[in-house]
């Protein structure tokens, strides 16, 4: 055993070499064929692009904090690891270097830029994983996947070409959200809606016949160039006669209908929109009920094209200040109103999104979601914080159909060939894929035209959202779509826990994807997992958002390398209310950070006092016997002592406590658990109160002492581990006769043990701690020297409590600074000092001057007061008739019991009080 423990916790070295050690032993890797029970989960893939952010850091310590939790259960535990190619993120990164040096995607052309996305990610693709090292991830490193990799870009093949032969995927011509930045179609749930004030613009359309005009309201001048009716709804009695007619468009000159519909809101400007086939989703249906022209008058980038006229070749925005300019100055333009309303933008770059008509690729939703509804909603996917299961089932019965397709070269492209000849489109004839110059691609496309038999084929040139393949990841991780040892054994997965912010990116894709592509008999063997949490996010200590705009954003690993992983992941967890977001603060990492430090003091302490023992001629080997190494406890000819079986018994307790809240996901609770019977119960009492047995002069007592210490040690240290890894194995692999073991990691878990249980220690160890407890305040009232022993006197009517006491004086003497301690039976009688009234004891500390007594009514009054006011909440809250329908019948009996002891412990503060105030008068 390695006893030099150096003075200073210093979490650094520590965990970084730790870390390393964990990842070059192997330790975490998963067996397929290992008997027994299983606990499977995968990453949420970070992007490659990426670095940890503190929302990766709680979602990450919740996640090890279980894996390391059901690994030491005894379970097979996966935690397959890996990252997400990330299609735009990434290929703006790499278009960013390329403008370093001058050149564009474009100008590469796409081959060469693959090759240089590759090149950048075997470059700077592997800091996120060297990042997950150092938090101490517990993942099976073996298994680590990237989803270009070619067996999950095989998958990815083979769920496009099922989804598409089964008809459920589909290329048209539709309304998609388009990024000018980008350049690319978005998805729904890509776009943010941002409140912006706005104008709106009230623009004189002329009626073809020049008889008059109608005032059309629009949000976006630019588009009108794209104009192809005027709408009305077909009741409003102020245009039911213009229906019919044609209205001369302004700066166009071409003439276009008024239609009648009754999507027309009457209310909404004058009445009368502007119908934009090609740039707005509502109008795009419109158009279809009346066969309108569907014109686009914009490029790709976000500027005006030759169908705008005179205004190609601007930016859209730019066209707009010309095109208003321009009405104003032909009489066209009625007025200007301020207008706040809601402007998508891009979520990758911010730009503001544009509706437009684009030919993409969708996948069918409905059918798929049929089934996702199904599971959530019978509850074979149990979805944490309940709350979030109706947001969830809202969405799905609401859902569209999916735009799957994105204008990007990074990422899987679509196996589908285009023939020159016919327009016709035919599949890859399989999913298998071959290797070229280190990247996957399909390996088997069409010979000919499935149609005409044409071979001038081109591939389609798109790629396929992110969010399609990161939608196959807990089985494609597994070896799908082939019958592997891994998708067997590990699939469903056990749970999955991520964001609530992706909830509908994600863990609802995954949910379709899974139960439509993967195998089984019954839908609950191809769930993808068995339940799933959605942790809340990380905000600023006054529950600010994180953003960088707001220059409040806090960086994990700056946090790590000031005050160690442990510190910032026990914070994280112990600030983990399910629903609840975090309030993280520099000053709660610091109080976990103490947290550490108090551990590694006790374990200093430990260490460093064995040599007394040592110098008396027992060795360590004695001191590591087989109880010790099994973590049980050791009796003495006599028995246990009384702090020994009150913490075998708290340890039993507490483990159940810890076990029950991490099964249903209530991280702060059991991060509390933990922490305050690690601190409290074994640094502030135990440690303290062993302290006469570890140093006694009968080798016998002494030597059981240092075992069941030790022996409680290990448990602690083990309880504390899925929380704070690295402290606990640094600790833990020095304690004695420790050569063969590998890591904490691989050790068991505490559990509740009946056998443990010790009610009637676990009530005099609580008395007596009441009585520490009543001197030190009192001490601490009275502003008495902390270090002098003074005299005092306990008085109880009760045996039981006199003999406890007598049997304990010379642990009360230690631990309350009190010697001698009298022990009377009946009332304490006359006497100077401060006296402290319970329902069991009275106790009085002398004192060497007589006590102020006016100041001791003015206390005895003040304690009064906070005892009525305790006494009538406990009262009030039980009379509540809802209170009792709902709490168990224990909970009402504890607080039944409590009020009986306050009120005995105010009845004789009372008398103490009238004897004082009747002796002062």
């Amino acid at each position: 055993m390695n006893r030099e423990i150096p003075k200073a916790y210093e979490p650094q070295e520590i965990e970084k070499r730790l870390s390393r050690e964990w990842v070059e032993a192997n330790l975490f890797a998963a067996d397929a064929a290992a008997p027994g029970p299983l606990f499977s989960i995968v990453i949420p893939p970070p992007n490659v692009t990426g670095s940890i952010h503190i929302g990766h850091m709680l979602e990450h310590t919740q996640i090890d904090i279980l894996v390391r939790w059901r690994r030491m259960l005894g379970a097979n535990t996966l935690w397959l690891p890996g990252t997400d190619h990330a299609g735009i993120a990434t290929q703006v990164v790499v278009e960013r270097e390329l403008a370093k040096e001058g050149l564009t995607r474009v100008g590469l052309g796409r081959e060469e830029f693959e090759r240089r996305v590759w090149q950048w990610k075997q470059q700077s693709g592997g800091r996120i994983r060297e990042q997950m090292i150092r938090l101490g991830d517990s993942c099976d490193w073996t298994r680590e996947r990237f989803t270009l990799d070619p067996p999950l870009y095989r998958a990815v093949l083979e769920a496009f070409l099922r989804l598409y032969r089964e008809g459920l995927i589909y290329r048209g011509r539709y309304m998609v959200n388009w990024c000018p930045r980008c350049q690319t179609a978005l998805s729904d749930l890509e776009v943010v809606h941002v409140e912006r004030a706005g104008k709106l613009w009230h623009i004189r359309y002329p009626l073809a016949d020049g008889d008059g005009y109608l005032v059309v309201a629009t949000t976006r001048p630019e588009t009108m160039l794209g104009d192809t009716a005027v709408a009305v709804h077909p009741e409003d009695e102020r245009y039911r006669a213009l229906v019919g007619r044609k209205i001369r468009l302004p700066l166009v000159g071409r003439e276009i209908p008024i239609v009648a519909d009754e999507f027309v809101d009457r209310e909404f400007g004058t009445g009368a929109v502007k119908v934009t086939p090609a740039h707005d989703p509502n109008d795009f249906e419109l158009g279809k009920r009346h066969n309108l022209e569907q014109i686009d008058v914009m490029t790709d980038d976000g500027r005006m094209n030759d169908r705008a006229g005179a205004y190609a070749g601007l930016d859209r925005f730019v066209a707009r200040g010309r095109i208003v300019e321009d009405l104003r100055a032909q009489g066209l333009l009625e007025s200007i109103t301020n207008h706040t309303h809601a402007v998508g933008v891009c979520d990758r770059c911010k730009t503001d999104v544009e509706p437009r008509l684009s030919t993409q690729w969708f996948c069918s939703m409905k059918p798929l979601a049929e089934p996702a509804i199904r599971v959530v909603r019978e509850g074979l996917i149990p979805v944490v914080p309940e709350n979030q299961k109706k947001i969830y089932l809202d969405w799905m019965e609401n859902i569209r159909d999916w735009c799957i397709s994105r204008q990007l070269w990074w990422g899987h492209r679509i196996p589908i060939w285009h023939c020159a000849d016919c327009g016709e489109m035919t599949p890859a004839r399989d999913s298998q894929v071959e290797i070229v110059n280190g990247r996957a691609r399909a390996a088997s496309p069409p010979a000919r035209c499935g149609k005409c038999g044409g071979s001038k084929l081109t591939q389609d040139p798109d790629v396929l959202d992110t969010w399609f393949s990161s939608g196959l990841w807990p089985f494609s991780t597994l070896g799908w779509p082939d019958d592997t040892p891994d998708l067997r054994k590990f699939y469903p997965t056990s749970l999955l826990i991520s964001g609530y912010d992706i909830l509908f990116f994600w863990d609802a894709r995954m949910i379709m994807l899974g139960l439509h592509l993967t195998a089984g008999e019954r839908i609950e063997d191809r769930i993808p997992f068995r339940s799933l949490y959605l942790h809340a996010l990380v905000r600023d200590p006054h529950g600010v958002k994180m953003s960088k705009t707001r220059g409040n954003v806090v960086d994990p690993l700056e946090v790590i390398e000031k005050y160690g992983t442990d510190a910032l992941r026990f914070t994280l967890a112990i600030g983990a209310a399910p629903g609840t977001d975090i309030a993280l603060s520099e000053e709660r990492i610091q109080g976990y950070r103490a947290f550490a430090n108090k551990i590694w003091n006790a374990a200093r302490f430990l260490f460093v006092n064995l040599e007394k023992i040592e110098e008396a001629g027992v060795s360590l080997e004695e001191l590591a016997a087989p109880d010790v190494r099994a973590a049980a406890p050791h009796r003495r000819a006599g028995n246990l002592l009384l702090v020994e079986r009150w913490m075998y018994s708290r340890l039993a307790r507490v483990a159940g406590e810890v076990n029950q809240a991490l099964e249903e996901f209530r991280f702060h609770e059991a991060a509390h658990i933990v922490y305050h019977f690690f601190w409290h119960e074994f640094c502030d009492w135990y440690i303290e109160w062993a302290k006469t047995p570890l140093s006694s002069a009968d080798r016998e007592e002494a030597v059981a002492a240092w075992r069941n210490l030790f022996a409680i040690f290990d448990l602690a240290l083990r309880l504390l581990h899925p929380f704070m890894p690295f402290l606990t194995e640094e600790l833990w692999l020095r304690l004695p006769n420790r050569p063969e073991a590998r890591s904490l990691a691989l050790e068991s878990y505490p559990k509740l043990r009946e056998e443990w249980l010790d009610e009637s220690a676990e009530r005099d160890v609580a008395l007596l701690q009441e009585i520490v407890e009543a001197a030190r305040k009192l001490r601490a009232e009275q502003k008495l020297d902390p270090k002098k022993k003074l005299p005092a006197d306990l008085s109880t009517a009760d045996l039981t409590v006199r003999r406890l006491v007598e049997t304990n004086l010379d642990a009360l003497a230690r631990l309350g600074g009190i010697s001698p301690l009298r022990v009377h039976d009946g009332s304490l009688g006359s006497g100077a000092g401060t006296v402290h009234s319970a329902s069991r004891f009275d106790l009085r500390i002398g004192q060497e001057e007589p006590a102020d007594r006016e100041a001791e009514i003015a206390r005895l009054r003040k304690q009064d007061e906070k005892l009525a006011q305790n006494i009538e909440s406990k009262r009030n809250r039980l009379a509540d008739d809802a209170f009792r329908t709902r709490a168990p019948e224990h909970v009402v009996k504890q607080m039944e019991a409590s009020i009986a002891e306050l009120a005995a412990e105010r009845e004789k503060l009372l008398a103490r009080l009238a004897q004082l105030e009747s002796s002062h008068s």
